[in-house]
């Protein structure tokens, strides 16, 4: 039994749902070979990613190999409701809801993980933390999971290095068609749209600073120099600030940036990545987000203390009144900006990394027995099926070595 906002929503949800299959064709062609060969027959699927069409789609692809899936968000301000209703409407079994509280998101993943899964597919981890500390009965019966985002990965190789990760994971976002073009193009295109959608505000001729220099903060700086910005990077790892440097932006500490600020984002994972120095600092109107997995990486609490009034500004926008009258603009409460104020990475992006999902989810149906716990890399031959897919979805072809030229690049002796 499902439980969702409105499930008479179902509808809208399916044509959403049907708009990303059609931009979607790697994963349209392993949705025809999963019906073919049902490879998820009698397999229970506990599934939490961002709750919206494209997630929506994978799930369809995984109930046409024969999966039996067990469906929640991973973000309470990302779930799509009539998205959740088309999917409770075919016959899954989903629990979520938009703006769910803590305690209802954490009932969500429980009814998620008490439908005894063998395949966990987490973003962010949420689902294999919660199956490890509160449903240890249950572990045996996994044979292994995929986790989706950074976050969750450096979450599992803590688990995995403290000796408790009891069942592989394998670690979706570190395949070369993952975080080559999901978090890169992905993150850098639909972080704006959110921005742009939720703020009515130019980006050309302000200063973006971009918090955290991986692949997504390097989309992010992209996308915002190519909108006409400025850009300031911040980091804490000296190789990537002296990239950032050569790839042509102002590199500085967080409290040096508050300074010269329009727009700030965070990328980097990690927590208080903006807090009271920064605030202290920042300019009247200076508009806040973040493009982390957690809403950690802004301090809230410290700026709700810092502040003499919290005011709503507009659909997801919140003022925060400093004791001088400067307004600090924080957007969709410090979450995931391209989701809870936005529609999350293009169908075209999505369709790469839920296809890697999929086979992955597959592999370890055929394979997962024999893998010992712990983070496993994706399968390279699986990064290579889906990046050719996707050469002949846009009818692209590529060169292939001649057995010469293969013979050469495996030989010392030359």
């Amino acid at each position: 039994m499902s439980l969702v906002r409105d499930i008479s929503q179902y509808k809208s949800g399916r044509l959403k749902i049907d708009w990303v299959k059609a931009h979607m064709p790697v994963l349209s062609g392993i949705e025809k070979d999963f019906a073919n060969e049902r490879p998820f027959e009698g397999v229970r699927v506990a599934l939490s990613i961002h709750l919206e069409a494209k997630t929506a789609y994978l799930c369809r692809v995984l109930a046409s190999g024969g999966a039996q899936m067990y469906v929640t968000g991973s973000n309470p301000l990302s779930t799509q409701d009539d998205v959740a209703a088309a999917l409770a409407k075919d016959g899954m079994n989903v629990f979520a809801w938009h703006g769910a509280t803590e305690e209802e998101y954490k009932e969500h993943l429980k009814r998620v993980i008490e439908g005894a899964p063998d395949i966990i597919i987490d973003d962010g981890g949420d689902l294999v933390n919660l199956i490890h500390n509160e449903y240890p009965s249950l572990l045996s019966k996994v044979t292994g999971g995929c986790e989706e985002t950074t976050t969750g990965i450096i979450r599992l190789r803590s688990m995995a290095k403290e000796g408790m990760l009891r069942f592989p994971m394998i670690a979706v976002n570190n395949a070369r068609c993952k975080y080559l073009f999901d978090n890169r193009y992905g993150t850098g295109q639909s972080v704006w749209d959110g921005i742009n959608r939720t703020t009515n505000l130019i980006v050309a001729g302000k200063t973006v600073v971009v918090a955290g220099y991986g692949w997504c903060g390097k989309g992010v700086a992209m996308r915002a120099k190519a909108l006409g910005a400025q850009v300031i990077v911040t980091e804490i790892d000296p190789i990537k600030a002296m990239e950032a440097r050569m790839d042509g932006y102002s590199v500085m500490k967080m409290t040096e940036a508050a300074k010269e600020g329009d727009f700030f984002v965070t990328v980097t994972g990690c927590k208080d990545v903006i807090g009271t120095a920064a605030f202290e600092n920042m300019k009247d109107g200076a508009v806040l987000c973040n493009a982390g997995h957690f809403n950690v990486e802004i301090n809230l609490n410290e700026l709700q203390k810092a502040a003499v009034k919290i005011i709503p500004q507009r659909k997801n926008i919140t003022g925060y009144v400093m004791p001088d009258g400067r307004i600090l603009s924080v957007l969709a409460e410090g979450r995931l900006v391209n989701l809870a104020a936005g529609d999350g990475h293009p169908a075209e992006i999505m369709d790469m990394s839920f296809s890697i999902q999929a086979l992955c989810a597959e592999y370890l149906v055929a394979h997962g027995g024999s893998l010992a716990a712990g983070v496993h890399d994706v399968p390279p031959e699986i990064d290579r099926k889906v990046a050719l897919r996707k050469l002949e979805s846009w009818g692209t072809d590529i060169d292939t070595l001649t057995p010469e030229q293969q013979k050469y690049i495996n030989s010392w002796n030359v």
